[in-house]
């Protein structure tokens, strides 16, 4: 009989061929940052990752460039945002409204309808090459409702999905008691994405009443600080959204 042994030598080889076969995702925290900058920011390194997959598709194979993937956490001043398919009613202040309450307002260019950012939410913006993880769009969205699921958890904040809905949602079962805590809108062209998720963790409920959230009109929305009667660590629940991010993605953040 043979006697095989695996050496430490042989386990670090094995794990560091591992590692180098999974996708570098870069993480950037913008830290509170107007949106308009956000979106500008977004928008330069989306147009870059496409530009080479557009170069790319001019080029022999052992010549292409690989594609950059990215993941940015940030926070925004008040500002109220509709998605290519939302309706500007759902926004029920007018503009001097607007800047009494010191909020602004953006048509943006992702799907979904209105909602709100502001301090005490996290938002996360996921800028990936799906063409280096999978190219199905269904599954992406099902991914980050995942990744706020599993963060939520470990809270004890248990969370789900509403059929025909993207988000996350509590009793979402219970018509009377549905909430949400977490609003999703995405752009993806030529399999790149950009925009992402809104996580309520501190922010004040108080400014989702100045609108139709997501233009659904029969539930409410909430907060981790709600749901648990406490200021949650932002930095801790960033750290958990992006261990769950790598988990899913089978990725390393860099």
């Amino acid at each position: 009989m043979v006697n095989l042994e695996v050496t430490d030598f042989q386990i670090s080889k094995s794990f560091a061929f591992h590692l180098n076969k999974m996708q570098q995702v870069k993480f950037i925290d913008l830290g509170l940052i107007d949106f308009k900058k956000a979106w500008d920011y977004q928008e330069n390194v989306f147009n870059e990752i496409v530009t080479t997959k557009i170069e790319n598709r001019k080029t022999p194979d052992n010549q292409q460039q690989k594609t950059s993937n990215y993941l940015i956490f940030c926070e925004h001043p008040h500002v109220y945002t509709l998605g290519n398919s939302g309706d500007k009613q759902h926004l029920l202040i007018s503009e001097k409204q607007l800047e009494e309450k010191n909020a602004t307002y953006y048509k943006i260019n992702r799907g979904g309808d209105i909602t709100y950012h502001g301090p005490g939410q996290i938002v996360g913006y996921p800028i990936l090459d799906l063409d280096n993880f999978f190219t199905d769009i269904h599954k992406y969205l099902r991914f980050l409702e995942e990744i706020v699921i599993r963060t939520l958890a470990e809270y004890g904040i248990e969370s789900g999905r509403s059929k025909g809905e993207t988000g996350v949602w509590l009793d979402v079962d219970n018509p009377i008691k549905a909430r949400k805590i977490c609003a999703m809108g995405v752009r993806a062209s030529r399999w790149v994405t950009m925009h992402g998720f809104a996580l309520n963790v501190n922010v004040d409920l108080g400014y989702f009443g100045n609108i139709i959230p997501c233009g659904i009109n029969d539930k409410a929305v909430t907060s981790m600080h709600k749901e648990l009667g406490e200021i949650v660590a932002e930095a801790d629940v960033k750290e958990k959204l992006k261990k769950h991010f790598i988990d899913l993605f089978e990725c390393l953040l860099v």
